[in-house]
C-alpha cells in the first residue's frame, strides 16, 4: 500500500518522514531546554539530590542496612543509643533501632506527603483560579476569591494544625490537613495569571468563533499558565514536606513506630545533648530534601523565564 503523502510548505512529504521531523524537533527543544537548565548547576545538583533521595526511597529494602528496623516492631536493649560507628552510621535510637535505616524509610512519608497533596490541591486550585480569572468581576470571581482570601488570611501551619488536632493523628488525616490549607495558594496564583490573559487577542479569537468555555479555559489559557504551575509546584514539595515534618513533631502526623522524619526528631529530641545523633540526622535529611526542592525550582524557574524571553 503506498504511503500517503501530505503537502507541507510546497514539498510532498511522506508521514513517515512528517513523523520522523516531529521527532528530531522534540529532540531538539529537550536538548535546548537540558542545556539551559544545566547552565546553574546550583539546579543541576538540586535535580541529582532529589533523583538520589527518590531512589533510595523506591529501593528502601534494598539500601537500608537494616530495614526490619523500621518496617517491624523491633528492639534491642544491649546496643540502645550507640554514637555513629561501622555497624551503625547514623548511630542506634532509645531501642536499639538503626537510625540511618529508619531516616531511608521516612523519606518515603515525606515524599508521599508532599506528592499526595499537590496532586490533590494543584487541579482544584488551578481550575477555581481559571473559573475565577476568567470570569473577573461576576459573582462567581467574587465567591471564589473571597472564601480563598479567608484561607490565605490564616497562617498555613496554625490552619493545617487546627484541622489536624481535630482527626485522628495519622499520615492519612494530616495530608488531608495540608491539603484544605494548601489549595488557595494555586487559586491566587492561577487567578492573576488567567486575569491578565483573558483579554488577550487569541482569547477573544476564541470566544469570536464560538469556542465553548471549557475550551477557552484548558485549551487557550491553561496552557499559558503552566511555567509559573510547574515551578510553584516544585518550591511547594519542600513547604509541603517541612509542614508534614513539623504535624508528626507535634504527634498529629506519622505515628511511632513509623519512622517518620519529624517523629524521629521528637523523640530524639528528649535525649539531647548527650544522644544528639537520634534528632540530628533526622533533622539533616529534612533539610537536605528541602534543600533539594528549593535548587530544582529555581532552575526550572530560570528555565521558563529564559523560554518566555
Amino acid at each position: 500500500m503506498a504511503q500517503q503523502a501530505v503537502e507541507w510548505s510546497g514539498f510532498d512529504i511522506s508521514d513517515h518522514e512528517l513523523r520522523r521531523m516531529r521527532r528530531e524537533t522534540r529532540r531538539e527543544n529537550i536538548g535546548r531546554s537540558w542545556y539551559k537548565f544545566s547552565r546553574n548547576p546550583l539546579s543541576v545538583v538540586g535535580g541529582a539530590i532529589i533523583l538520589i533521595i527518590v531512589l533510595m526511597a523506591v529501593f528502601a529494602p534494598y539500601i537500608a542496612p537494616y530495614p526490619d528496623h523500621a518496617t517491624k516492631p523491633f528492639t534491642d536493649f544491649a546496643n540502645a543509643s550507640q554514637p555513629p560507628s561501622r555497624e551503625h552510621w547514623f548511630g542506634t535510637d532509645e531501642i536499639g533501632r538503626d537510625v540511618l535505616s529508619r531516616t531511608i524509610y521516612g523519606f518515603r512519608f515525606s515524599l508521599t506527603m508532599g506528592f499526595i497533596v499537590l496532586i490533590m490541591v494543584v487541579p482544584v486550585g488551578v481550575l477555581l483560579g481559571l473559573v475565577a480569572g476568567y470570569r473577573q468581576g461576576t459573582r462567581t470571581d467574587t465567591f471564589i476569591m473571597r472564601i480563598t482570601d479567608i484561607f490565605l488570611a490564616v497562617p498555613p501551619l496554625i490552619l493545617a494544625l487546627a484541622i489536624a488536632s481535630v482527626l485522628e493523628p495519622n499520615l492519612t488525616n494530616s495530608m488531608i490537613a495540608v491539603s484544605l490549607m494548601w489549595w488557595p495558594w494555586y487559586t491566587r496564583l492561577v487567578y492573576g495569571q488567567a486575569s491578565a490573559l483573558r483579554n488577550e487577542y487569541f482569547v477573544s479569537s476564541a470566544e469570536v468563533t464560538g469556542a465553548s468555555t471549557s475550551h477557552i479555559l484548558f485549551r487557550e489559557i491553561l496552557p499559558n499558565t503552566l511555567s509559573p504551575i510547574f515551578t510553584k509546584i516544585s518550591l511547594d514539595m519542600g513547604w509541603v514536606i517541612i509542614i508534614g515534618a513539623s504535624l508528626s513533631f507535634v504527634g498529629l502526623g506519622v505515628q511511632p513506630p513509623k519512622p517518620g522524619l519529624g517523629t524521629m526528631v521528637a523523640s530524639g529530641a528528649k535525649f539531647l545533648p548527650d544522644q544528639w545523633w537520634i534528632s540530628l540526622f533526622p533533622a539533616l535529611a529534612i533539610v537536605v530534601l528541602v534543600l533539594g526542592f528549593n535548587l530544582l525550582g529555581d532552575g526550572l524557574r530560570d528555565l521558563f523565564a529564559a523560554e518566555e524571553g
